[in-house]
């Protein structure tokens, strides 16, 4: 039986396929942003002055249905890098997420702190798409990489000038797939087979992810007081979008929860 995750990646492959057939390699080369020097999601992250937190701009998901789809870009990015936000995830898938190319391109526009593209990567030709988009960070995925996939995708980020998070699910995703290329562990606490959320898996995984590596808890994270938990725990990351989201000014609720933590 497929899950939504199968059904994702195979319509992924499709849309991949599509998007070579319009733009080439060279194409996204000539991309003003794709020689641009890149924003350092680890260096955000472990600033004494950031929240650590990065802040997701999504309007909907196969769990919850729309989130919101009535906010400006603009209004959720600036108001996110105001709040002070470490980095902000922009979702490019557009079937499952509703989100778009255009809104990563357009972020880059509109704020200077890192961005990560946020999507099902399996494919080197997307790689070249987020730097010709202007993201600084991917997104790799355990659940739908092979470890080999996994390695290869993290350096060719790398050649790219874009940093790397690994996420995973729990802890055989962490062993088999985890590489020294990987400049961040994201601990998904969303199962992505089920969609349930548990931020004990977090908790539960965060002693097996190597002392060097950048730790990040995604996913459930709703109570500023959660943050001091996951802190003390080991994790210097946080990725927060539908609790924001949800509102109607995500940068304002942004903001009171930091004031909170």
């Amino acid at each position: 039986m497929s899950t939504i995750l199968d059904k994702i990646v195979e319509q992924k492959k499709q849309e991949v396929a599509q998007r070579k057939s319009e733009t080439s390699l060279e194409d996204l080369r000539r991309s003003p942003y794709f020689s641009k020097p890149k924003y350092s999601l680890t260096k955000s992250l472990l600033h004494p002055e950031k929240s650590g937190i990065i802040a997701e701009h999504k309007r909907k998901s196969p769990s919850k249905g729309i989130i919101n789809a009535s906010l400006s870009l603009e209004q959720v990015v600036k108001g996110y890098e105001a709040a002070g936000a470490s980095a902000i995830s922009v979702l490019t898938d557009i079937d499952f997420f509703g989100g778009h190319p255009h809104d990563l391109r357009q972020a880059r526009e509109m704020v200077r702190i890192p961005l990560l593209r946020k999507d099902f990567m399996i494919d080197e030709y997307q790689f070249y798409e987020a730097c010709a988009w202007g993201a600084d960070i991917v997104l790799l995925i355990a659940a739908c990489l092979s470890p080999e996939e996994t390695k290869r995708f993290a350096l060719l980020a790398h050649q790219l000038g874009m940093e790397v998070i690994l996420e995973v699910h729990d802890e055989a995703e962490l062993l088999s797939h985890y590489c020294p290329e990987c400049d961040c562990v994201g601990v998904n606490n969303r199962n992505l087979k089920t969609f349930e959320v548990d931020v004990q898996t977090s908790l539960t995984l965060v002693s097996k992810i190597p002392d060097q590596t950048i730790k990040i808890s995604e996913s459930g994270i709703d109570n500023p007081f959660t943050i001091g938990t996951l802190k003390k725990a080991g994790f210097q990351g946080f990725l927060i979008g539908e609790n924001f989201m949800k509102t109607n000014d995500p940068g304002i609720s942004m903001k009171e929860f930091i004031s909170k933590m």
